[in-house]
């Protein structure tokens, strides 16, 4: 499903992935752990086609990403990606629904079907009270599982998570980690977690390291 060879990548004078291998299968749920600074975003974000590795291949299925154009690449993270980052990122004037209903809307769904699934998703979460309100008006746990109803509400491929839980206390984040790991491995979709907490990688499947700017089991 989701793989890099040879992946490297500099900032200036700082290397941050030095030849990084990865597979993941479809499906899969893996956890990529290590210090901080140690690369574990910028490898995501390299998976993801957000950053273009400086040397290496990454590629989904049989398509290369790392050599697409900028507007192929964000056309493929709109239909086949999700992501939940340490802050949910959800747009601060728009409520929790309409935050859900985003990317449903932004791949041309009407507005009233994309309205019925985000609230079927947000009540699946145990958060469709508070569909109405503002993401500043509700709980870091409530608005950190809205985050994760927008990033799968329309079934996608590959979920990527950065320190998903990374803001939340350890009771919110059992409860989106339970609905984020829940939820994909209903609908089937493979998942990248970053995080640095052993507790965290013990939601999926297998554990990678990423030492040096390389990925090591």
């Amino acid at each position: 499903m989701l793989r890099a060879k040879d992946v490297a990548l500099r900032f200036g004078q700082t290397t941050a992935l030095d030849g990084a291998d990865l597979d993941v299968d479809g499906g899969e749920i893996v956890a990529v752990m290590g210090p901080s600074g140690s690369g574990k975003s910028t490898l995501l974000y390299v998976l993801a086609g957000i950053l273009r590795p400086d040397r290496g291949e990454v590629y989904l299925g049989d398509r290369r990403l790392d050599t697409m154009r900028d507007a192929a690449r964000s056309r493929l993270r709109l239909r086949a990606f999700g992501f939940v980052l340490q802050f949910g990122d959800l747009v601060p004037e728009l409520s929790l629904r309409e935050n859900v209903e985003l990317p449903l809307r932004l791949l041309g769904v009407p507005k009233v079907e994309a309205r019925r699934r985000a609230v079927s998703l947000l009540r699946e979460l145990e958060v469709d009270e508070h569909a109405d309100r503002l993401p500043g008006q509700v709980s870091g746990g409530q608005a950190q599982r809205a985050a994760v109803a927008r990033a799968l509400v329309h079934g996608p491929r590959v979920l990527f998570a950065d320190e998903p839980t990374g803001s939340l206390d350890s009771v919110a984040g059992e409860l989106v980690l339970d609905a984020l790991t829940g939820l994909a491995r209903r609908e089937g979709s493979t998942v990248v977690l970053v995080t640095h907490e052993s507790r965290v990688a013990a939601y999926a499947d297998r554990t990678l390291y990423l030492r040096d700017g390389r990925v090591a089991t």
